[in-house]
């Protein structure tokens, strides 16, 4: 299983634990090849606060950490000043600004010193973020004037152009739409030097060349890409369990067989006893054979405890190989959808689509261009279904607004959740639910070609939504409290034992929900959502695979197929929206809805 690669990162018995005591690594050795690597393990396993231990802005409690080379790290939660240049991004600034100095006729010694040998930086800079789709003079621009995941791609060259032999990437393509997704790939496929890249991206995980796991504080590397590492461990595990099967059969045939020995010496010792009572041998001959009944009879009772012992040791090894992790498990309720209810309408003002019954329909378009909005003017109209509701969205995308929200605060200049359509809700409509208002300038002078109006009309009261965000929930009121909103008519003693399919269990389901981790929260969200009582006849998912680990994406997906109602699905996870199988695909681009 190991790669045969010359290790470019080593880790020695590397523990760390946060300020409060949890221990987020512990004892973990392994190493990473000098190529492309991705690691993989389940939310919490610690996969982030490794990269940043590698990179050194974290440091281990004990063990060590040696790397070959310089370390630059890209982590998930990427935050940039929108005052600074893309430059500044890259890393570049100083010398750029020295060459454009010594253009201009500025000959001081000091911009010389600064410029050293690396005269055609902005052509390299301006080449490299042309690969990502970044226009000329994108150097110039700032951070605020990006999209997400354009600063996304920015902060990716700038890892590229640093120079560093060691890049990591923390979920680099969380919250980025279909094409900068493709831009992510293309330039994790062509990485010179060594690349650790921490991803649920499926397809992105494909690219690289090796894959690690870091599993209940042990790390693992396997050399070939995801689906490989995946087949060797399903067959890994399946031998596994076989073997266990077959230990715990060897154990219940030493026990039985030693039962026996126990029974052949227990009539052995009875023979002697009547033998001895009749008197039918001399007593010092009878004394002789009791005394090598017991000697037998020991020797016996030894080899068999000593084969029922090295069966239970076999039966403990073999189930240290078999993985017995806690998975959510989701056992949706029937929502009683027929196949023939009209559930919800959406459209762009030109063309509508009905969802009709139990159906699942998957929403994709580039970020930016009104999907969110879409979804929660649907939820809204839930509210008041005299009324449908409506938002007007601009054909094109707002600079600086974008979902992942990176770089930028596009909500400065009045934007909508999806942070790239300017949004207002039309005459008679209704409560706008919190978002639209009137744009910037800045925003304003961005908005261009015509506008249509894109349409969202629920026709049932009955919608449950999880945003990406994964808000709504009462932070001061308890776990408990937040899921017994969604189903007032369950007893607290049934709540407990659904809540526990979720993994959430004991004094857990009393904390408040501001004290839980990112994963707890999501879970919770799920949970209150997919728990409702009655249950809803429509769950609106936006980007529900963002956060989560390969393992819950499968009980996701299990859950979402099982479901008897209908499902509206938001996501840029083509892999994930491929294995719910929707029964229609709308993509949403330009004020335009398109049936794929």
């Amino acid at each position: 299983m190991p790669t045969t690669l010359t290790s470019a990162v080593t880790l020695d018995r590397v523990t760390y634990a946060w300020p409060d005591g949890t221990v987020a690594l512990s004892d973990v050795s392994g190493a990473f090849g000098g190529g492309r690597t991705g690691l993989v393990g389940r939310n919490g396993s610690g996969k982030s606060t490794l990269l940043k231990l590698i990179a050194g802005t974290l440091v281990p409690a004990s063990g060590s950490i040696s790397t070959a080379g310089r370390v630059d790290l890209l982590p998930q939660q990427l935050t940039l000043d929108t005052g600074r240049r893309v430059a500044d991004v890259l890393g570049i600034a100083p010398v750029l600004d020295a060459v454009r100095a010594i253009e201009r006729g500025d000959v001081d010694e000091r911009h010389f010193d600064t410029v050293g040998d690396d005269w055609d930086v902005e052509a390299r800079a301006t080449a490299a973020l042309a690969e990502v789709g970044l226009p000329d003079g994108a150097l110039d621009r700032r951070v605020g004037e990006l999209s997400g995941g354009e600063a996304v791609l920015a902060a990716l060259v700038g890892v590229r152009l640093s120079g560093a032999e060691i890049a990591l990437l923390d979920e680099p393509t969380n919250n980025l739409d279909r094409d900068a997704r493709a831009r992510v790939h293309e330039l994790v496929r062509t990485w010179r030097g060594t690349l650790i890249v921490v991803s649920h991206d499926v397809a992105l995980l494909e690219e690289l060349d090796d894959t690690a796991e870091l599993y209940e504080h042990e790390l693992s590397v396997f050399g070939g890409p995801y689906s490989a590492w995946k087949a060797w461990l399903d067959t890994e595990q399946a031998a596994a369990v076989q073997a266990e099967t077959a230990a715990r059969q060897l154990l219940r045939r030493e026990k039985r067989d030693r039962q026996q020995v126990e029974s052949a010496i227990a009539m052995r010792n009875a023979h002697g006893k009547k033998l001895a009572a009749k008197k039918a041998a001399p007593k010092i001959v009878l004394g002789a054979m009791k005394r090598s009944a017991e000697v037998t009879a020991g020797k016996l009772r030894v080899e068999a405890n000593e084969k029922v012992e090295a069966a239970r040791a076999a039966v403990d090894t073999a189930g240290r190989r078999v993985r017995d992790d806690d998975t959510v498990h989701i056992d949706l309720p029937d929502p009683g959808v027929g196949t023939g209810r009209r559930i919800a309408t959406i459209g762009d003002g030109e063309r509508s689509w009905t969802i009709q019954g139990p159906e699942r329909v998957a929403l994709v378009g580039p970020n930016g261009a009104g999907k969110t909005t879409l979804l929660e003017r649907l939820v809204a109209s839930a509210g008041a279904r005299d009324v449908p509701y409506s938002v007007s969205v601009d054909a094109t995308r707002v600079e600086g607004a974008d979902t992942a929200g990176t770089a930028g605060d596009a909500g400065a200049a009045g934007l909508n959740s999806e942070r790239g359509v300017a949004a207002t809700a039309v005459p008679n409509a209704g409560s706008a639910g919190g978002d639209g208002g009137e744009t910037g300038s800045d925003a304003a002078s961005a908005l261009h070609s015509a506008h249509h109006d894109v349409t969202a009309e629920a026709h049932t009261d009955r919608i449950g939504y999880l945003s990406q965000r994964v808000d709504g929930l009462d932070e001061a009121a308890s776990v408990l409290a937040n899921v017994r909103a969604g189903a007032p008519g369950v007893g607290d003693v049934e709540l407990r034992n659904r809540l526990a399919r979720f993994l959430i269990r004991g004094d857990t389901v009393l904390r408040p929900v501001s004290a839980l981790s990112g994963g707890e929260r999501f879970r919770v969200a799920l949970a209150r959502l997919l728990l409702a009582d009655p249950a809803p006849h429509l769950v609106v998912l936006d980007e529900p695979t963002n956060n989560l680990d390969l393992d819950t994406v499968d009980q996701l997906v299990d859950a979402v197929s099982a479901y008897r109602g209908a499902v509206l699905v938001v996501s840029h996870d083509d892999a994930f929206l491929e294995r719910i199988g929707p029964d229609l695909t709308l993509e949403l681009r330009d004020g335009r809805m398109t049936e794929l």
